[in-house]
């Protein structure tokens, strides 16, 4: 088996397969870890800035990965989408998306890395999730110049083949990017990555959604800024 298709036909069915039983079972054993792990009081107006930027490139870099990657492809031909159309608007969003994302990310790495409170409170998953991150996002814009050569979509298509392939477990998915740029092809290998790592670091808090406090019953103490005074509000119905 060559390394093409152990990166990109055998990687990904490793990474995903981690992926989804590590959160399953991170969340059944460990709920306690399940967060962010916030330290938003210590230097939150940087935070403020970093995570806002953060989450508004990542957010949407995520959306278009999915829908454009994901999205089969006669349904762009029907809609009469022309695959250079719809590449130039991933370079162009992407753009967007990539620089208001690594802008966070690098706030967010330079806080951690130099307020020595923050330091000590940070885990090293903390810290090395980050710079995998500013990583990923780094070879995200690295794909941008070696696109604009390629402004026809067809090498665009490779990568949807190869990501509907892998989804549709269809034999040699890995085939498609064989001759794909080294960057692209750094650019899957470390995003794959972060999948496989993403249920042992704190990025698990993105599939967590504040469903259950809606029905929590009980008492909840809320502190006022303009009184000194508690005030307690009943959950019970």
């Amino acid at each position: 088996m060559d390394f093409n298709q152990l990166a990109f036909g055998v990687y990904p069915y490793i990474a995903l397969s981690v992926l989804a039983l590590g959160s399953v079972i991170r969340f059944d054993r460990e709920q306690y870890t399940w967060r962010s792990g916030s330290s938003q009081l210590l230097r939150r107006r940087q935070l403020m800035v970093g995570s806002v930027l953060f989450h508004l490139g990542v957010l949407m870099i995520f959306a278009g990965h999915f829908v454009g990657l994901l999205t089969p492809i006669w349904v762009f031909d029907a809609l009469g989408v022309a695959h250079s159309a719809k590449q130039m608007l991933a370079i162009v969003a992407g753009g967007f998306a990539g620089t208001f994302g690594l802008a966070g990310a690098l706030i967010l790495l330079h806080r951690r890395l130099t307020d020595p409170r923050i330091r000590k409170t940070s885990s090293f998953g903390d810290i090395a999730i980050l710079v995998l991150l500013v990583a990923q996002l780094v070879l995200g814009l690295s794909t941008l110049p070696v696109s604009l050569q390629h402004r026809d979509g067809h090498e665009m298509v490779k990568f949807m083949n190869w990501a509907q392939g892998i989804f549709s477990f269809r034999a040699g998915a890995a085939d498609y990017v064989a001759d794909a740029a080294p960057v692209f092809k750094a650019h899957l290998v470390l995003g794959l990555t972060i999948l496989l790592v993403f249920p042992f670091t704190r990025l698990v808090h993105m599939l967590s959604a504040p469903v259950w406090y809606m029905g929590r019953r009980g008492w909840q103490l809320v502190r006022s800024k303009r009184a000194f005074r508690p005030t307690y509000i009943s959950r019970e119905r």
